[in-house]
């Protein structure tokens, strides 16, 4: 089948730098295409033609209804319209709302972040697991700043297991704080993104943000705050429970990590995993699993999860890691709310 479509405004973004939202959208949708000057040919599957032809017209729709989108915005979308046959880019658009948030905004660019910024949004408590670059931390952190500036919380309370600091500590050099500190970058790194950096640091002295190990959150209960914990797969499973036992009256939790990375010393079972196992059929708490299709870094980052992943299963099926054939295309299984893959 071929037919064509006209373009309105946003045909940069929809195009790309050098095509190449065009030629992700040929992958995508397994067409081909051929830009003219007010018109996108297309060609192919008469069904794919269909939703091409679709897609096309509902982001023109969207931009011109005064919605605005990056190139780097539409080419997420078109990966998730590719993989999920059931979503429309005007549902997509519509449901990854933007928040904005001081000096930027943010929004959801894949099926697992809209069920987590819902699932936070939702429950008081939220798992969020899957591999490093799938916004985990970033989207727990753009939401507790949008639950303080809209004065849901009081306050943000952000933790992290300071694992390789442990006893070694004391070869770092200044206060304990400073020795703890390079742990807790990352944290710190979130907020200076959605907020500016002066913003950050009045309300760091305030304590209307606290940054600080989980050790520091025994003893604690934790009222009126958003709590999270990053890179949960580092805690103790005394740690774990320790942390989920904190939360008070109108505070959420938000727990994030990644199994595959853990630095516990051996035999030591991480707590993440426990928690996994212990509290996932509790009642208003949100399992949300993110895949290698949720990467929102470089398009590379994505293989590079996908071949380790295809590794590490040849490795414990034959003992010895098997060829890797293809580490580009899809697959995996589905994840979404509840239900370890």
């Amino acid at each position: 089948m071929k037919t064509s479509v006209k373009l309105g405004k946003g045909v940069e973004e929809l195009v790309g730098p050098f095509d190449e939202n065009l030629k992700l959208l040929e992958r995508c949708f397994q067409v081909s295409t051929h830009l003219g000057d007010q018109t996108l040919e297309i060609e192919g599957e008469e069904s794919e033609v269909r939703r091409v032809h679709q897609l096309v017209e509902e982001y023109t729709e969207l931009v011109e209804s005064g919605m605005h989108f990056r190139s780097s915005e539409v080419q997420a979308f078109l990966r998730i319209l590719g993989d999920d046959r059931a979503v429309t880019l005007k549902r997509l658009a519509e449901a990854g709302r933007p928040r904005s948030l001081g000096k930027k905004s943010v929004t959801p660019k894949s099926v697992n972040q809209r069920r987590y910024v819902d699932a936070i949004e939702r429950h008081d408590m939220v798992f969020g697991i899957g591999p490093s670059g799938t916004g985990k931390t970033y989207l727990a952190v753009a939401m507790a700043v949008d639950a303080l500036l809209t004065k849901e919380v009081s306050r943000i309370i952000l933790a992290r297991p300071a694992v390789e600091a442990g006893e070694r500590l004391g070869f770092l050099p200044g206060t304990l704080q400073e020795k703890v500190n390079p742990y807790l970058r990352p944290l710190y790194d979130a907020l200076y993104d959605v907020l500016d950096p002066d913003r950050v640091e009045r309300y760091v002295e305030k304590s209307i943000i606290e940054i600080a190990p989980i050790a520091f959150m025994r003893g604690r209960t934790l009222n009126d705050a958003f709590v999270i914990l990053d890179e949960a797969q580092n805690t103790t499973s005394e740690q774990m429970k320790m942390f989920l036992t904190r939360l008070g009256f109108n505070s959420k939790a938000v727990i994030t990590g990644d199994i595959t990375q853990i630095d516990l010393p051996n035999g030591r079972r991480s707590g993440l995993i426990e928690a996994i196992d212990v509290v996932a059929r509790v009642e208003g708490i949100s399992f949300v699993y993110f895949t290698e299709r949720d990467v929102v870094r470089h398009s590379l980052v994505q293989r590079i999860i996908r071949a380790y992943e295809e590794y590490e299963a040849a490795k414990n099926h034959n003992g010895r890691p098997a060829k890797t054939e293809d580490v580009s295309s899809g697959g995996g299984p589905e994840n979404g709310e509840r239900g370890f893959p």
